[in-house]
């Protein structure tokens, strides 16, 4: 099991905006006028001007009267955007369909698996006792609030399924409390534990009470959203007690930084301590012998197993006395090996299964064999390994597409896995690991052919001469003569490789007439440890440049043109977004900036942002502030350039990444925009960085597409000839 990942001024308001005929590239627009003072912050001598760095301060009454002066000005452009409409109504539609997760099994057949009937803001938890019984609905988190902003963020039957504990977030925050459910009555129990964050929830054998990490309670209001968290700690929480009587399991107060979880294995003999610090993806790796699964015992010792922090160490499960693990250790790309409880040094490690040409980006046991999942350039197999290291069996996929999720036992010979791609929404598989037979579950039915459209993978020279994957999805018989209206995602970051995934965007946009790309950048996983160190920390521009270069690609080929192409980015692959356009304003047509990261000189002072740390580097460090100055999204902003049409959009309950990033982007860059293309922020409430209910999320989907669509050549709809 692999550990958890995945950190004061006057205003003015500006007029009303009147969009005539809707030329919004061309028509220009009044921003509301935020105040700029004179903040200089010093790095290592070098004078760096902050003149809004006052938004920082989330509860100031003059940021707040801004962000909602950009709100109706947002509000307005969009509403008059003729292909808004359809856009909206044709996404609502393909969205409605329903939708499972591959289900979650314990030892005596019984299954827990979530289900969202088309529109629901948040996905249903149902029990099934048996693969052939009827599904009975246990939680439906929609009756918890409303507008559905409180999200269901995790859940963890106990082993055996008299319980369940699910975490809820808020507004979909990183902070989630958690909850015990009856299963057999639904009724929830009167335990109640908070202030959790980052966290697993792992039941010790008994089914008495879960491990789970947390941090100290932060300050309350506004502040508890960009406070920096420090010093998590693993606790065991037993049943029918409250959280003050907690058992401290593990910390590491020489560590503040560091993020540490728990996880039981299968047969409840042993506790698994993750350790990360330091790091985005190696961890120190721990145990601690429980004893009877019956009656554990939570003060066994915690034993060391690998610390020198030098690759990941997840392990698999084990087989008597041997731990099976999947590591990166002398690695990049991923292998599994066999280790020993009592000398469990490397020097003594028996290869299973060497490392391949792909990535091994998953592994677990299946009926005591070995199934690993692998991403051949970001497109999935699987193989069924025994033990000794034979491939048994490579099982069916039936496209170019992604195993996102795996659900195996090693007491069990059933296995559920799920597989989809651009084109194909999910569908969810059982095959037995006995027979070799696969089977269907759950097909869900979408109001789209996707017969009538194509996914290729090219690969491209990047500006260094490096080799560059990518996804192109679009209609077949597509005319290459750079008109075509063209949408590129990327990401680029903490080793995540971006794999063939549906969406109901991607139809929509498919039917109006575009194409869809998505190249892997270094930074990500897509072929392992060394593709994602050459984009971090100092190799950091060649994410950027490998994005720059997947656009004249696609002019090259006659796919689209600077004019016609716009580009997506969310989180960090929001900061890819904002470093493309102030980089290159030139080279795209619009720009959508999601929840990114952009002051990279501050980031790491509010919430989780210390985390991140290892991938970024630290303007703290003076290397690193040599780095990041050169590509800061906000600090490389200039007066009097043209920058693209571009949508910001935010949250100010994200606690993530924290919206001051966005504010002070918008504010700057719309000081300096020296044409009149659009530069727009949208801020929300309710919901976060992740766990966005449906209709915000088709909403905020809706306001992107119709925005960069519109900006980029798209007036007509399918509907409208």
């Amino acid at each position: 099991m692999k550990p958890l990942l995945r950190a004061l001024s006057v205003l003015a308001v500006a007029a009303p905006f009147v969009l005539t005929g809707c030329k919004s590239s061309t028509q220009k627009l009044n921003y509301p006028v935020a105040h700029r003072d004179n903040t200089v912050d010093t790095y290592f001598g070098t004078r760096v001007p902050a003149p809004y760095q006052w938004m920082e301060n989330l509860s100031s009454p003059q940021l707040h009267q801004w962000v909602d002066a950009e709100n109706k000005l947002t509000d307005n452009y969009l509403s008059r955007i003729p292909i808004r409409g359809w856009i909206d109504d044709r996404l609502t539609e393909l969205w409605n369909f329903p939708k499972e997760d591959t289900p979650y099994q314990l030892k005596n057949g019984v299954l827990f698996f979530r289900k969202n009937s088309g529109l629901q803001n948040q996905s249903v938890v149902y029990v099934q006792q048996s693969a052939t019984a009827p599904p009975r609905e246990l939680l439906d988190p929609n009756q918890l609030s409303p507008d559905g902003s409180i999200a269901l963020a995790h859940i963890a039957p106990s082993p055996q399924g008299k319980y369940m504990a699910y975490a809820l977030s808020k507004g979909g925050s990183d902070w989630q409390t958690i909850h015990v459910l009856d299963v057999a009555t639904g009724k929830p129990l009167p335990d109640v534990v908070r202030w959790v964050k980052f966290s697993g929830i792992s039941w010790t054998n008994d089914g008495k009470g879960f491990f789970y990490s947390r941090y100290p309670e932060p300050p309350s209001g506004e502040k508890a959203i960009s406070h920096a968290v420090v010093d998590q700690k693993l606790y065991y929480h037993a049943l029918g007690t409250p959280q003050s009587e907690d058992k401290l399991i593990y910390s590491r107060p020489d560590l503040p930084q560091a993020a540490i979880e728990g996880s039981v294995s299968e047969d409840g003999h042993y506790l698994y301590l993750f350790l990360m610090n330091n790091s985005i993806s190696n961890n120190e790796l721990y145990y601690a012998n429980l004893g009877n699964p019956g009656k554990p015992n939570l003060s066994a010792k915690i034993e060391p197993l690998y610390t020198k922090n030098d690759a990941m160490y997840a392990p698999i499960g084990h087989i008597g006395n041997t731990l099976y693990l999947q590591t990166t250790l002398d690695a990049p790309r991923g292998r599994i090996v066999a280790a020993s409880f009592t000398n469990p040094s490397p020097a003594h490690w028996r290869t299973v299964v060497p490392q391949a040409a792909g990535v091994l980006s998953s592994a677990s046991l299946a009926n005591g064999d070995i199934l690993a999942s692998y991403q051949d350039v970001a497109v999935s197999h699987l193989d069924l390994f025994s033990t000794a290291g034979k491939l048994l069996h490579t099982l069916p996929l039936p496209a170019l597409g992604a195993v996102n999720t795996i659900s195996s036992r090693n007491d069990s010979p059933t296995v559920y896995y799920d597989f989809t791609s651009f084109l194909y929404p999910k569908t969810i598989y059982r095959y037995d690991v006995a027979t070799g037979k696969t089977t269907v579950t759950f097909k869900p039915n979408v109001k789209f052919d996707p017969s009538l459209y194509q996914t290729r993978q090219v690969f491209y020279t990047s500006k260094d001469g490096t080799r560059v994957p990518m996804f192109i999805v679009a209609p077949k018989g597509i005319k290459l003569d750079g008109s075509n209206p063209t949408v590129m995602y990327g990401y680029g970051g903490f080793n995540i490789t971006i794999t063939p995934r549906f969406s109901p965007t991607i139809p929509v946009w498919l039917e109006l007439g575009g194409v869809y790309a998505v190249p892997n950048l270094r930074g990500g996983g897509v072929y392992g440890e060394a593709w994602h160190h050459a984009g971090m920390l100092g190799k950091k521009q060649n994410v950027f440049d490998d994005f720059a270069w997947a656009a004249k690609y696609l002019y090259k080929h006659g796919y689209t043109s600077p004019k016609h192409l716009a580009i997506q980015g969310y989180s960090n692959g929001g900061l890819l977004t904002g470093a493309s356009i102030t980089e290159r304003p030139q080279l795209f047509g619009a720009a959508y900036i999601g929840h990114g990261v952009l002051d990279m000189l501050r980031y790491q002072k509010f919430s989780g942002g210390a985390f991140w740390v290892p991938e970024y580097g630290s303007s703290d460090n003076k290397q690193a502030f040599q780095w990041l100055i050169k590509y800061s999204p906000l600090n490389n902003i200039h007066k009097g350039t043209c920058y693209p049409p571009t949508l910001i959009t935010t949250s100010w309950d994200d606690d993530r990444v924290v919206p001051s990033h966005e504010f002070k982007f918008t504010a700057t860059i719309q000081h300096a925009q020296g044409c009149n293309n659009p530069i727009l922020l949208r801020t929300t409430g309710s919901t976060s960085h992740i766990y966005m209910p449906t209709d915000k999320e088709i909403q905020q989907d809706a306001d992107v597409w119709a925005f960069e669509g519109w900006n980029i050549g798209v007036k007509k709809t399918p509907s409208n000839p």
